[in-house]
């Protein structure tokens, strides 16, 4: 407490006054309380600092151990495809589907699901400056290759058509040409951003009382939704040119699969910017991790499942006549 005179009475009158929120005293007769540490509250008789308790997320905790094992086990689930896809290489439905793409895009998902773990743990310099960075490059990456085989595939088919001047981008090489110009926008964001407003490590002491939240600064919220946003333009393309090409032949009709990924992609994260914005602290991480997983199973699903269950469950259907739409064997 503290000292307050009364007034129109003489200076030894005087009322005793609890010190203010965070402030103690811990003296005498004190007419003046101060103020604890930013690192410090007070203790319950408002008597002495006390260290603030720290909170972040944590693999220890419930929350960050579900969300290690559930990234764990869809890493796994991802590199278990890529070796289906490898295994069966030579197999008209992974060969008609550009491998090396699917390869891409199997890998980038893989590290997809494991960026994750970056996000978790307490934040320091190298993690803050790799959570952002790493996932918007890595993700580029696997919508870029989503655009490039969506792109190849129509260049595929206009191109069988006498007077078309698409023959002379059908190729091996047109493809990547298509991932590295699309992935090239993102890198020079995230530079931009590692240069001007580098993520670092920062407490937060006004989302609860009497605990320091350890969380990783942005440097830069424009940045951050910069890279968010080209993000999803890269997506936004990518179902634009698969739902223009979705009536092409069966052959060629992964463009259905991939409008459907997008429409999961897009949706996921058009729900996280309002939540992801009404949330703090080790929730806020939370939510991104949620939004990286949902929209990396959300492609998983929507691309690659429907081919290992034709592999590996259907292998009859898995024939050059069955793709190219021999009546006979629809059939079957």
């Amino acid at each position: 407490m503290r000292k307050a005179a009364r007034r129109g009475e003489p200076v030894c009158c005087y009322d005793c006054i609890v010190c203010s929120k965070g402030e103690i005293s811990n003296e005498t007769d004190a007419s003046n309380c101060f103020s604890c540490p930013y690192d410090q509250w007070p203790n319950e008789k408002q008597s002495a600092c006390i260290l603030k308790s720290v909170d972040f997320l944590s693999y220890e905790e419930v929350l960050g151990s579900v969300l290690t094992v559930i990234t764990a086990c869809l890493s796994l689930i991802t590199g278990f495809i890529l070796c289906i896809f490898i295994k069966y290489r030579e197999t008209p439905i992974v060969k008609a589907n550009n491998r090396e793409l699917s390869y891409l895009i199997l890998t980038s998902l893989f590290f997809c699901f494991l960026s994750p773990l970056i996000f978790i743990g307490q934040p320091k310099i190298l993690t803050c400056l790799l959570q952002q960075i790493g996932f918007g490059i890595i993700f580029s990456l696997c919508v870029s290759g989503i655009l490039a085989k969506t792109i190849t595939v129509v260049i595929a088919f206009k191109a069988t058509k006498p007077d078309s001047n698409l023959r002379n981008y059908v190729g091996p090489r047109t493809p990547y040409y298509i991932v590295i110009v699309s992935l090239i926008g993102q890198v020079c964001i995230c530079i931009v951003w590692l240069a001007k407003y580098p993520s670092f490590p920062d407490q937060n002491i006004n989302i609860e009382e009497g605990k320091m939240i350890l969380v990783c600064n942005e440097g830069s919220q424009i940045m951050f939704y910069c890279m968010l946003g080209y993000l999803g333009l890269l997506a936004c393309v990518s179902f634009v040119v698969a739902f223009l090409a979705r009536t092409l032949p069966d052959s060629f009709n992964e463009a259905k699969f991939i409008s459907f990924s997008m429409i999961v992609f897009l949706s996921v994260w058009l729900s996280f910017i309002p939540a992801y914005l009404s949330t703090t602290g080790k929730y806020m991480v939370a939510v991104e991790i949620f939004a990286i997983i949902a929209s990396g199973v959300g492609i998983i699903i929507c691309i690659f499942f429907p081919k290992c269950y034709i592999i590996l469950l259907r292998p009859h259907l898995n024939t050059k006549e069955q793709l190219m739409g021999n009546k006979s064997s629809k059939k079957i």
